[in-house]
């Protein structure tokens, strides 16, 4: 099949690890031809136009800031993305028939793109959904219900459900929430297609002769606590400040955090204020460094901001149980990947703003070596069975 992908991530190579490159190889190792469209952002000074990697046509598209840049940039760069992509693809693929379009959120503003395309081709269109807009927005206070924006937003949203003749959740809570506020919704296009990577073997790094530990100034002694990726308003930032603070008490655990975001000066600003002696905060390392930093750390964290009443079931989780380690969490009541890391018997879980409850997790984790390694292993267990490419192409390819 000729299979188009839209998305919004900076997708330079297939050569990348990442959710959707891993996927994408998985296509074309299943011998289908993939055609990717992918923002070049205005920061990079790049023109549109087309290259060819591991196998895939990628389009590589001219817009606006969308990503980790102020609201209004972003807002105005996602509406004009519809008509940038498909002026793209009408230039440089106009005569290729598409049998089936993939698409991501976020966006959610990919509609004329779509309902072009599958009219043309009668193409079947499969939606993977990541984030839930524009109820998250009004989750953390960006807008209100009774705004313009979300009364556009949201008909945008109902239209692309309208549009899509399948849906893949990352999880049984995505499922029932979209179901539940989207009653037009047929339930029988509506199924789980999770987050996956492709497993490559990541040994534990020696962490008495690693020099990366030693260039970053990170004891190898503590009990090492590493949380990676996007500091933005969904995380919860404050409270993972908190963390960090009451951490100060202790002198067996060692934090690291590694990303970048809208917030990352906010926290930026708080380390050179606080100076705390038992963290460290890094900016977005490359994938390879970061890689062999998440495996010489002993447990995982992911944060969410406790406002959220849709379930988000963040990616990073993953380069967590590839790596064996255990995972804390702190998020809101609403998503299921506490319940899942705690039946699966490989993380731990509480409300975000639960301070009290969270130290007496990182102590179950520092107070007992053999269990922290079995629960690492039951997580990777966990991965190989639930999280790799294969099921969420399996999960796409079944309808065809």
């Amino acid at each position: 099949m000729n299979i188009l992908f839209l998305t919004i991530s900076r997708i330079n190579g297939l050569e990348e690890r990442g959710i959707y490159t891993d996927l994408m190889r998985e296509f074309i190792r299943n011998g289908h031809a993939m055609y990717i469209v992918s923002p070049y952002e205005r920061r990079f000074h790049q023109p549109t136009g087309v290259m060819e990697n591991g196998g895939a046509r990628i389009l590589k598209v001219k817009t606006l800031n969308i990503q980790k840049t102020p609201i209004v940039e972003q807002g105005i760069g996602t509406l004009l993305l519809e008509s940038q992509y498909l002026h793209a693809i009408n230039k440089y693929w106009r005569d290729v028939k598409f049998d089936l379009i993939l698409y991501s959120t976020p966006p959610i503003t990919f509609n004329k793109v779509i309902r072009t395309l599958k009219k043309r081709w009668n193409a079947k269109t499969y939606l993977m959904l990541k984030d839930i807009f524009p109820q998250n927005a009004v989750d953390l206070g960006m807008f209100s219900k009774k705004s313009f924006l979300y009364r556009m937003f949201r008909s945008k949203e109902e239209k692309l459900y309208e549009l899509s003749d399948f849906i893949g959740c990352m999880s049984p809570a995505n499922c029932e929430y979209v179901l539940k506020h989207n009653p037009a919704i047929d339930a029988a296009k509506v199924e789980i297609c999770p987050n996956s990577v492709k497993l490559q073997e990541r040994l534990k790094g020696d962490r008495k002769e690693s020099e990366l530990l030693k260039e970053l100034n990170i004891p190898a002694s503590k009990r090492i606590f590493i949380y990676g990726g996007n500091l933005g308003k969904p995380q919860g930032i404050d409270f993972l400040l908190k963390v960090i603070e009451e951490n100060k008490k202790r002198d067996d655990s060692y934090f690291v955090i590694v990303g970048s975001g809208t917030e990352y000066m906010r926290v930026k600003l708080w380390f050179d204020t606080h100076l705390p002696q038992n963290a460290c905060l890094l900016a977005a390392l490359p994938k390879a460094k970061y890689d062999e930093l998440v495996s010489l750390c002993d447990v995982g964290l992911i944060f969410l901001d406790r406002r959220f009443t849709i379930p988000n079931f963040p990616s990073r989780l993953l380069s967590y149980l590839e790596c064996s380690m255990p995972v804390l969490m702190a998020t809101d009541v609403n998503t299921d990947i506490g319940r899942i890391a705690e039946e699966g018997g490989f993380g731990l879980w509480t409300e975000n703003g639960n301070i009290d409850t969270f130290m007496e997790m990182i102590e179950f984790m520092v107070e007992d070596d053999k269990r922290m390694k079995e629960m690492g292993e039951r997580g990777y267990r966990f991965l190989c069975e639930n999280y790799t490419v294969d099921k969420s192409y399996k999960a796409i390819m079944k309808h065809f």
